[in-house]
């Protein structure tokens, strides 16, 4: 199967029921946005809308970018403006105030050129604020992953995942044309409210499609045997081991 560049694909219903806690903790980038009212905004990977609702509350101009169709739909369905395409194309010229993007850059196959194309998109001054994977987010999932894999008999592949360091990303974002504000790693623990194999369900597949379907559980329940010592507490509440990168920067050149 390929995939899109954005590197995964989504079932609405999945990712609300397994994945709602997503938008839920954007309530501090959110903050750091501090959407104001009559702004041109872009909320880039804006999923089925819940934040970017929040940001046009707010008295903004928002307009969603959201590549798969039956989230784009939900995000429409919401009252939202939405452009449903990838993110590696063009998405503006000087046409945004700021750009926001939640838990969305991780999944991008060519960072460089997303953030280029959001400093196109922007008003000399502009600001980008984001949250996304950092270094070091679910490092024991992927490493269960790997040794269940590799347990039955199945190559491992490369991290599907963009989850860079502070300097790296600032590197980037500097290359792209922005001055970083700020920038930070931030360990977040995370409720997942349908356990380690909800989770898996709702984001696993890139390890997985090697893999025939008729394996699958068998491997995922070898992965959450693996975790339940890690990542399972006393009262058999899971939370992932996720590693937030969050980030302010200004469209500079």
């Amino acid at each position: 199967m390929t995939r899109p560049s954005a590197g995964q694909d989504w079932n609405a219903d999945d990712y609300a029921r397994h994945a709602g806690f997503v938008p839920a903790l954007g309530a501090d980038v959110l903050a750091l946005l501090a959407p104001r009212p009559g702004e041109s905004i872009l909320d880039l990977g804006c999923g089925d809308g819940v934040l970017t609702r929040r940001i046009a509350a707010a008295g903004a101009r928002v307009t969603g970018l959201e590549p798969d169709a039956a989230l784009a739909a939900r995000a429409r369905a919401a009252g939202l403006t939405v452009l449903e395409q990838d993110a590696h194309r063009p998405f503006g010229t000087s046409a945004f105030d700021a750009v926001f993007s939640n838990a969305a850059l991780h999944w991008m196959r060519d960072v460089p050129q997303v953030l280029a194309n959001a400093r196109a998109a922007l008003r000399s001054g502009g600001r980008f604020v984001a949250e996304q994977g950092g270094f070091g987010n679910v490092a024991a999932v992927r490493t269960a992953l790997g040794a269940a894999l590799e347990a039955a008999g199945h190559d491992v592949p490369p991290c599907p995942w963009d989850f860079p360091t502070a300097a790296t990303q600032q590197a980037r974002l500097e290359d792209a044309g922005f001055e970083v504000r700020a920038i930070t790693l931030i360990p977040r623990p995370t409720p997942l409210p349908t356990g380690i194999l909800g989770w898996l369900e709702t984001f696993g597949d890139p390890y997985m499609e090697a893999v025939q379907p008729a394996h699958h559980p068998a491997i995922l329940r070898d992965v959450e045997r693996r975790l339940t010592p890690v990542l399972r507490d006393e009262t058999g509440g899971w939370f992932a081991d996720y590693m937030r990168l969050r980030f302010e920067a200004v469209a500079t050149r």
